[in-house]
Formats: C-alpha cells, structure tokens, sequence
C-alpha cells in the first residue's frame, strides 16, 4: 500500500500539479498508511502539509480541509498528544455543527 501510495502521490503531483484536489487526496490517503505504520512524523508531515493546502486552496471551512483537520488530530491523539489533538477537532466539531444548523 506504502509503495502505491507513493506512486500515486508523484503520478499525480507531476501530471496535475500538487495543490490539484487529487494529488492532495492521494497524499492524505499516503498519510493514513504511515499512521496505520506507526510511523507519526511522516503521517503528521504529510499531514500538516495537506491541510494547509487544503485551506489555502479550499478554504479553512471546506469538507476536505475539515477532514485533514480531523485526520491531523487523530495522528495526535493516537500518540497521547491530546493537547495538540483538542485544538484542531475541537474546531472540526464546531465549523460542523454550524453547519448542519443552516
């Protein structure tokens, strides 16, 4: 899975460019197989990285960017690192609930 993602990853980033929706999608999947590793600095790396692209590109309250907020902070918490956790989900949880009251 790690080497496809990686492919996917570079595929991608070469032939759309890497801030294209895909290339972002495949870098937080890539994301997701190294925290499925263990391996927290290459999934919180990769993962900082995609949701501040996400909200540069998409907006600090697009699905997407919501979603990277709410991975990054599972990467966290997954570590114990329950203060750097509560910040991002916290904020998740509230643009959500805003937005389901519309």
């Amino acid at each position: 899975a790690e080497k496809l993602g990686e492919k996917a990853v570079k595929t991608r980033a070469n032939v759309l460019g890497e801030e294209h929706p895909s290339t972002l999608t495949s870098m937080a999947n890539l994301a997701s197989t190294y925290s499925n590793q263990g391996r927290w600095k290459e999934a919180e790396g990769l993962g900082v990285r995609v949701m501040k692209t996400r909200k540069r590109v998409l907006g600090e309250e697009h699905p997407s960017t919501l979603t990277s907020m709410a991975n990054l902070a599972a990467t966290y918490s997954n570590q114990g690192r329950w203060k750097e956790a509560e910040e991002p989900e916290v904020r998740v949880m509230k643009t959500r609930k805003r937005e389901r009251e519309r």
